[in-house]
C-alpha cells in the first residue's frame, strides 16, 4: 500500500484529532463480552519489508518549465506546475542492464473459515431477522498518519503532486536468466539430452511458480487470503448513469469519440493569512449540479458549463463531508462554527445537511457530551439517516428536519469511533482499556440506532476502516504489519445478517495500493472498490517492461466469500497506473494516470470477462495534463458519472509557488 504526503493539521485547519479520550463515565458498563466458541482471528502479519524512497523510480530528471498553451475548453489555465512523475528527463546509463520482470500469473491463497461470534451490541437485543437493508500514536514511529514528509514545508504548488509517482515505486526482482542448457554436474560429465531437457522442464516450472507470488499474500499463512476492498457504488459521482451503456452489466455509456475537452475549471479560493491552510473535502455530481468545498463555503456550479447555481455560506471551514447523499440529492458535512485563526482554531461541532439542487441548508445541530459539545471526525448517510462521531461521543439526525433520532451508548468501556454509510450502517465501536482495545463492526439500524449484527475483531487492532458496507468489508492494520502507512495488512469480509466473519484477506502493502485512513475517517479509502461480491484493488507499480524507465501495474479481483483471487486481471498499459474509483454495476470504473506525454483515462471493465472499454481520454496539452497531475487519485476527490470527470482538491493555502493553481477541473466527452 501506498503512503503519499499527508498535510498535518495547520491553524485554521481544524484541530488534531483528538488522544483517545475515556469516553463519558455518566453510565457505568461491564466490560464486553467476548465471544463464545468463536475461533480467533488469523493474525499472521507478514514481516513489513523495507520501502524505498517515496518518489519517482531511477533516472531521468525534469525538463526546464515551458509556457503552456491555454487549455481547449476553457479560460487560459495559467502557468502549469512543474510536470508530473514521468516526464522525459536525460537518461542516464544504467548500471546493469535493465531487466524484464517475468509474466506473473496469479497464485490462489487458501480462505479462512467464518467465525461466527455471538450477538452482542447496544441495549436492545437484536430483532429476529436481520438483513435491515492521521494521528499516530505516541511512542510508534513511522504509525499510520504519520507523513514522510510534511505537507507544507514547502510552498503548496511549488512541487506538484504530479512529480511523485502513484504508489512508492516497488521494484520488482526478476528471477535469473535460464538461459541456454543446464550446466554441467560435477566431476566434468555431460549431461544427456534427456536429462538436460527435464531440468529445464523443471527450471521454467520453477519461474513460473516464482513469478507467481508476486500476486500471491506473503508471510505464507494459509489461513489468510489475499485481497483488497472498496465503496460498493457511486455515492459521490452520482447514483447511476446514462442508461443503455455499451458496457455489459452498467450503465455508463461509451462514447462514438472518447476524447474528451476542458469544461471548466475552479480557480484555487483565497485563504486567510492566518489560516494557512483550509480543508475544501467534499464535492458531488447529480445530473445538473457538479457541487465543491470551497472556503467556509459549498458552491454549486453547472455540471457541464462550470457557472455558479448557487452558493451555501457557513461560518466557518467544513471539515468532513459525507461520501453518499440519498436518491434525491440531500447530503450533509461537518463544519467550524467560526473562521479560525492562530489564537482560537475552532472545533469541528457543526452538523449540517442541504439540498444538492439549490443548495438549500435544510439544518444545523451540534451534540453534547457532558456540558461539551462534541467535536466530530466524521460524518455519513444511509437511508434518511445523517450520522456523525468521534472519541467524545455521537449522534443521529434525521436529514430531512434535523430531529434526532438517537445517540450511541457511552461509557467508561465502549464508544462508537465512527460511522460507514450507503446501503446500510456500519458503526465501528471501540471498547476497553487502550492497553486492551477491542473492536466491535457491528451494523445498525439507521432509524433508531439497534444493533441488528455484530463482529468481534481481535484484541490489539486499534482502527478500522469500513471499505464497504454493502457486502461488509473493513480494512485494518493489525499489529502495525502494512510498514507502510497505508492503514492496511488485511481485509475482513463479514456477513452483515449474522456478524459471522465469511474470510480474512491478507494484503501485504508491497503489492498492493490501496490505503485507508481508519483513525479518524473511518470510511476514506482509495485504490479500490467492491461489487458484485468482489473486491477489486490496485496493484503497486512495477517496471513495464517496456522501453526506457515507465512503471505500469494492474487491477486484480478477489471473491468475498472465499478471498481466493478470481485470476481476473486488468492491465493499466505501459507508462500508466489504474486505480479503481467505483461500480458501474457489475463493472468497475477506474482512472487511469497518465505518462508524461498523455491525458489520463477513464475506462470500464467489464465484470465478467475483464476487458477495458474506453470511456474518455482527456487532453494531451501540456497546461491540461499539468492540472490533471496536480490531482493524485490518493488525496484529490475523482468523480465520473454520465460521460463527465470532475477532479478536485481537498485543501487550499496561503503557500504558493506563483503558478496559477485550481480547486477543481473538469472533462466531457461530445
Amino acid at each position: 500500500m501506498t503512503q503519499p504526503p499527508q498535510p498535518p493539521e495547520k491553524p485554521g485547519f481544524g484541530p488534531p484529532p483528538e488522544p483517545e479520550p475515556e469516553p463519558s463515565r455518566s453510565e457505568q458498563a461491564s466490560p464486553p463480552e467476548q465471544p463464545q466458541q468463536t475461533p480467533a482471528d488469523p493474525q499472521t502479519p507478514a514481516d513489513p519489508q523495507a520501502q524505498p524512497g517515496f518518489g519517482p523510480p531511477p533516472g531521468p530528471a525534469q525538463p526546464p518549465a515551458q509556457q503552456p498553451p491555454s487549455a481547449p475548453g476553457g479560460p487560459d489555465l495559467g502557468k502549469a506546475p512543474q510536470p508530473g512523475y514521468g516526464y522525459p528527463q536525460a537518461p542516464q546509463p544504467p548500471q546493469q542492464s535493465p531487466r524484464t520482470a517475468p509474466q506473473t500469473p496469479p497464485t490462489v491463497p487458501v480462505p479462512g473459515g467464518p467465525q461466527p461470534p455471538p450477538g452482542y451490541g447496544y441495549p436492545q437485543q437484536p430483532p429476529a431477522g436481520y438483513g435491515y437493508p492521521g494521528q499516530p500514536q505516541p511512542g510508534r514511529p513511522g504509525a499510520y498518519g504519520q507523513p514522510q514528509q510534511p505537507y507544507g514545508q514547502q510552498p503548496y504548488g511549488q512541487q506538484p503532486y504530479g512529480q511523485q509517482p502513484y504508489g512508492y515505486p516497488h521494484p520488482t526482482v526478476p528471477m535469473q536468466s535460464q538461459s541456454g542448457a543446464p550446466g554441467q554436474p560435477g566431476g566434468g560429465r555431460k549431461v544427456n539430452a534427456s536429462l538436460a531437457i527435464i531440468v529445464a522442464a523443471v527450471v521454467a516450472i520453477a519461474l513460473i511458480v516464482g513469478a507467481g507470488v508476486w500476486y500471491s499474500s506473503a508471510g505464507g499463512d494459509e489461513k489468510k487470503n489475499t485481497a483488497n476492498s472498496g465503496d460498493s457504488g457511486d455515492t459521490k459521482g452520482g447514483e447511476g448513469g446514462n442508461s443503455g451503456g455499451d458496457t455489459a452489466g452498467g450503465d455508463e455509456k461509451a462514447p462514438a469519440d472518447p476524447s474528451s475537452e476542458v469544461l471548466f475549471q475552479v480557480p484555487a479560493p483565497k485563504v486567510p493569512k492566518d489560516a494557512s491552510t483550509i480543508v475544501t473535502s467534499g464535492s458531488w455530481t447529480t445530473d445538473k449540479v457538479y457541487a465543491k468545498s470551497g472556503v467556509a463555503e459549498v458552491v454549486g456550479y453547472d455540471a457541464v458549463e462550470g457557472d455558479e447555481l448557487w452558493t451555501l455560506d457557513l461560518p466557518g471551514p467544513v471539515c468532513e463531508a459525507s461520501d453518499h447523499a440519498t436518491e434525491d440529492g440531500r447530503t450533509a458535512v461537518i463544519y467550524k462554527p467560526a473562521m479560525p485563526t492562530k489564537t482560537k482554531p475552532q472545533s469541528c461541532t457543526q452538523v449540517a445537511a442541504f439540498d444538492l439542487a439549490t443548495g438549500e441548508k435544510l439544518w444545523s445541530e451540534t451534540a453534547r457530551s457532558g456540558t461539551q459539545e462534541i467535536s466530530f471526525n466524521n460524518v455519513t448517510v444511509s437511508g434518511n439517516t445523517v450520522a456523525a462521531a468521534s472519541t467524545s461521543g455521537g449522534a443521529a439526525w434525521d436529514i430531512t428536519s434535523g430531529k434526532a433520532l438517537w445517540a450511541p451508548k457511552t461509557s467508561d468501556a465502549c464508544y462508537d469511533s465512527g460511522y460507514g454509510g450507503g446501503p446500510k450502517l456500519v458503526a465501528v465501536r471501540k471498547c476497553g482499556p487502550y492497553d486492551q482495545r477491542q473492536l466491535h463492526i457491528q451494523t445498525i439500524d439507521p432509524k433508531d440506532g439497534k444493533v441488528l449484527s455484530e463482529y468481534k475483531m481481535s484484541e490489539g487492532i486499534e482502527y478500522a476502516a469500513v471499505v464497504s458496507t454493502d457486502p461488509l468489508v473493513v480494512a485494518a492494520d493489525v499489529g502495525d504489519s502494512a510498514g507502510d502507512g497505508s492503514g492496511i495488512s488485511d481485509f475482513f469480509s463479514i456477513d452483515n445478517k449474522s456478524g459471522a466473519l465469511r474470510t480474512r484477506i491478507s494484503a501485504p502493502g508491497e503489492e498492493f495500493a490501496a490505503r485507508c485512513d481508519g483513525i479518524t475517517k473511518i470510511e476514506h479509502c482509495s485504490g479500490l472498490a467492491v461489487g458484485k461480491d468482489r473486491l477489486y484493488i490496485a496493484t503497486e507499480e512495477h517496471e513495464s517492461g517496456g522501453e526506457g524507465y515507465s512503471r505500469t501495474n494492474e487491477v486484480v479481483a478477489f471473491d468475498l466469500a472465499t478471498g481466493k483471487q478470481t485470476g481476473q486481471r486488468a492491465d493499466a498499459g505501459d507508462g500508466y497506473t489504474i486505480v479503481p474509483l467505483r461500480m458501474d454495476g457489475d463493472n468497475v470504473i477506474a482512472y487511469k494516470r497518465p505518462p508524461y506525454d498523455k491525458g489520463g483515462q477513464i475506462v470500464s471493465i467489464d465484470g465478467g470477462s475483464f476487458k477495458e472499454t474506453k470511456l474518455m481520454e482527456n487532453p494531451a496539452e501540456k497546461s491540461v495534463r499539468d492540472v490533471e497531475a496536480r490531482m493524485l487519485p490518493q488525496h484529490a476527490e475523482i468523480l465520473y458519472s454520465r460521460g463527465r470527470l470532475y477532479m478536485s482538491d481537498v485543501y487550499a493555502s496561503t503557500l504558493s509557488s506563483g503558478d496559477k493553481e485550481y480547486l477543481a477541473i473538469a472533462f466531457g466527452t461530445g
